[in-house]
């Protein structure tokens, strides 16, 4: 089956295309993707502006018509805090259906923390253990910690790269201390129950890091630049990370777009994803973390590929059947 996923994150709108079949790796072959910054385009209520609406609902109907001629079966769509959180989200994604035809559906930020997890279980697989996995989205962190498929403790704070630095870091090419100082202590004092709720969870065995802010930090730290693939074993280092955190609170937007595995449309925020990503690590007591390379939307993927199994394997069918002998 030729499948469609659509993600509405905070910094991009992103189509990807796969041919998927039951037990097959959701590998795409087709993308399409826009940098739009939703949460640029919300006024002082927190209401999305009508321009920002147009421009998704005008990205949402290229991707429906993308898809159509590549001759999807099947679309996947889902938004994310952006949209979430806009105290007008749900008009927003009214619109969208209504122009476009295609249903956007609401995750929650402990939504996202639970299906980002369950991705990077598969990505790692059983014999990880306990796996405590962090991401960092444009507008919220999220944290899930567990031994199963699904995590025991999944949970989500509005701590997100971009929404941290409009808060504190908007309007300055080099930002005075006191702002960072400030920024520090905000986001320590939002994770702190948070953390509680996932060091209950126990003591990990494997940390991961998802997300573009993570994938960032880590070749930022030195980790494998992407081109050399998926398969790259790349970690983190608390240390490293405190060390280049206090770097780029010195650096200029500019300086920092310069930095390997850094876009220029994400230069103005990675270092506040960077802080939210110390103070966790710190918090936690974690001195290094994996980049997994699947996150909420090969989660989704996932599962909706599972469903795909489940439904060609009726209770009719012998299971013998599904072991091919060699």
């Amino acid at each position: 089956m030729r499948l469609s996923v659509l993600d509405v994150g905070s910094n991009t709108v992103h189509l990807l295309l796969l041919d998927v079949y039951p037990g097959s790796r959701p590998e795409p072959y087709a993308s399409h993707k826009m940098a739009l910054r939703l949460v640029d385009y919300q006024d002082d209520d927190g209401r999305i502006t009508d321009d920002g609406r147009d421009l998704l609902t005008g990205f949402v109907v290229e991707a429906r018509d993308f898809a159509v001629e590549h001759r999807a079966e099947d679309l996947l769509a889902f938004a994310t805090s952006a949209i979430r959180e806009a105290t007008n989200g749900n008009a927003v994604l009214d619109h969208v259906q209504s122009t476009s035809g295609v249903t956007l559906t609401e995750l929650s930020g402990d939504q996202e923390a639970a299906v980002t997890f369950s991705a990077v279980r598969r990505w790692f697989g059983w014999g990880a253990g306990r796996v405590l996995d962090f991401d960092i989205g444009g507008g919220s962190f999220e944290m899930a910690i567990g031994t199963n498929a699904l995590p025991t403790v999944a949970t989500s704070v509005p701590l997100g790269a971009g929404r941290l630095y409009r808060a504190y870091l908007a309007g300055y090419d080099l930002a005075p201390p006191a702002r960072f100082k400030a920024l520090r202590k905000h986001v320590r004092t939002t994770l702190r129950p948070a953390v509680d709720r996932i060091a209950a969870g126990g003591q990990p065995n494997l940390v991961a890091g998802t997300s573009k802010t993570f994938r960032s930090l880590a070749r930022i730290c030195g980790a494998a630049p992407s081109g050399q693939g998926p398969y790259v074993q790349r970690v983190m280092h608390l240390e490293d990370l405190r060390l280049w955190t206090r770097r780029m609170e010195a650096m200029t937007v500019a300086e920092r777009a310069d930095l390997p595995g850094v876009s220029e449309h994400r230069a103005a925020q990675v270092v506040a994803g960077a802080i939210v990503a110390e103070t966790a690590m710190d918090l936690l007591k974690v001195e290094s973390l994996r980049i997994s390379p699947w996150a909420l939307r090969e989660g989704l993927i996932l599962r909706r590929m599972d469903r795909l199994l489940r439904d060609s394997t009726s209770s009719t069918v012998d299971p013998k059947d599904l072991v091919t002998s060699s």
